[in-house]
């Protein structure tokens, strides 16, 4: 429901409410509200933790939104907006708290919930994060198998930016685990995808790691 649209269905379902006595009235005022509340929250959560990732300044406000806008989409009966938001849930725990362990659930529940509805989109996040998780645990095989999984997903729907953002995340997990020859392939092929996009953060994260892996 955008813009002026659900002000107005808002406020014609108080006044049936207040005036009209219809209290069915009040349920539809509360599926129109969280409609809008659910990617309100999760567009604030999002704002937050890209300004994490820029100052490295926790702020709590970012989980709260997640697991509200989990909460609200759960409600609704949304299971693509519900798995979206367990993972930023997962991913705050992983990347901003840095307990990969604690995200592990919510990267789960994501990817179980959003494969029920074919979102590859979110599917790839929460693989890619649980990939990450095995890296961590030093589970290589298992975490190139996600990572790899990730890659596929973003290929299959054209997500460009990521499937480079994918490939570098292949490359460093090659190059720890002792193969670098595969890591710079990786690389060059995740260059090749940036540029094509116009990735450019990416096309920076590409020359960190190349730098990263010659040293």
């Amino acid at each position: 429901m955008q813009g002026q649209n659900w002000i107005e269905r808002a406020g014609e379902l108080f006044e049936a409410a207040m005036f009209g006595g219809d209290t069915a009235a009040l349920e539809r005022s509360d599926e129109v509200l969280d409609s809008v509340e659910a990617p309100l929250a999760m567009a604030r959560g999002k704002v937050l933790h890209v300004r994490f990732l820029n100052d490295r300044e926790e702020n709590h406000q970012e989980l709260v939104l997640f697991e509200r806008a989990a909460e609200l989409y759960e409600r609704l009966g949304d299971a693509s907006g519900e798995a979206d938001a367990l993972f930023w849930v997962g991913c705050w725990h992983q990347v901003v708290k840095g307990d990969g362990v604690a995200g592990t659930p919510y990267f789960e529940r994501s990817y179980a919930l959003a494969k029920t509805v074919d979102d590859r989109m979110t599917m790839s996040y929460a693989i890619r994060h649980l990939g990450f998780t095995d890296r961590d645990a030093g589970r290589f095989d298992q975490a190139r198998e996600r990572l790899t999984e990730s890659v596929t997903l973003r290929r299959e729907i054209r997500f460009r930016p990521g499937e480079a953002a994918g490939l570098v995340a292949l490359a460093y997990l090659a190059a720890e685990t002792g193969d670098p020859a595969a890591a710079f392939h990786h690389l060059d092929e995740a260059q090749s995808v940036a540029e094509s996009c116009g990735a450019k953060a990416v096309l920076g994260w590409i020359e960190q790691a190349r730098t990263h892996i010659r040293s």
